[in-house]
């Protein structure tokens, strides 16, 4: 199952950067280059990637994903809604910009524009984000049912980093906050040299179908910088709700 989820990772990312080397594919995605190679094999031996054209090997997918893709619905619609609103967020900030929704009791990644800046934050598409620990986490847990929030926090949870909430009854108060101000944080709470500033994406009856966040090393989260990135990825929420009603 772990190689099977590896390579669906190493197409996910060859999609989203292409063309890229083996190289940079296990740096992103943390993986020895071994694994990324006999990825790219069975990717390759598959029909959903080929080499690029250059003298180093680098990969870029085939138009067989077209077919799949083509077949796709829901959250293709979502994304679509959600680039224009992506690309102003992203002009806005200058940072990396994230798309997620709840599935599964986790926030996946959807969608992702990358900042210019050279030290920037990276993710795979489809990567799955905990979510007392993220600030797109957070910020649907914001707006979760109670009952379904009660059902959540039953328990301690997991701890990340130092900066990690366990707590229930601290996350609910820290939920509290991120209510009244309209937007939620993370301080390197699951990644100790991330951070992320978030705000939900509600439905046309109140209810988390997606969040927005602006992602960026730690170093560049500060007091001074929080609450712009808290208004810009707000109104941002905003705009993309109304283009889904």
């Amino acid at each position: 199952m772990r190689n099977v989820l590896n390579t669906l990772r190493v197409l996910e990312e060859v999609a989203a950067r292409q063309p890229i080397g083996v190289g940079e594919l296990a740096r992103v995605l943390e993986l020895p280059k071994s694994t990324v190679q006999r990825a790219l094999v069975t990717l390759d031996t598959a029909g959903w990637i080929r080499p690029a054209t250059g003298e180093v090997t680098r990969w870029v997918i085939t138009t067989k994903a077209l077919a799949v893709g083509g077949s796709a619905g829901g959250d293709l619609g979502l994304r679509g809604a959600a680039l224009p609103v992506l690309e102003d967020l992203r002009r806005s900030t200058g940072e990396t910009v994230h798309l997620t929704i709840p599935e599964n009791g986790k926030m996946v990644l959807i969608e992702r524009l990358e900042t210019d800046k050279p030290v920037r934050t990276s993710m795979a598409l489809g990567h799955a984000l905990p979510l007392h620990a993220s600030a797109n986490g957070k910020a649907v847990l914001a707006h979760t049912p109670p009952e379904s929030l009660r059902r959540l926090l039953r328990d301690d949870l997991p701890r990340y980093t130092d900066t990690t909430i366990t707590d229930p009854d601290a996350l609910r108060a820290e939920l509290n906050r991120i209510r009244a101000q309209g937007f939620a944080v993370n301080r390197g709470e699951w990644r100790s040299d991330v951070g992320a500033v978030a705000a939900a994406v509600l439905s046309s009856e109140g209810q988390p179908v997606a969040s927005l966040s602006v992602n960026l090393p730690i170093g560049r989260l500060t007091p001074d910088t929080e609450p712009g990135f808290g208004a810009a990825v707000t109104a941002a929420a905003r705009t993309l709700a109304a283009r889904l009603i």
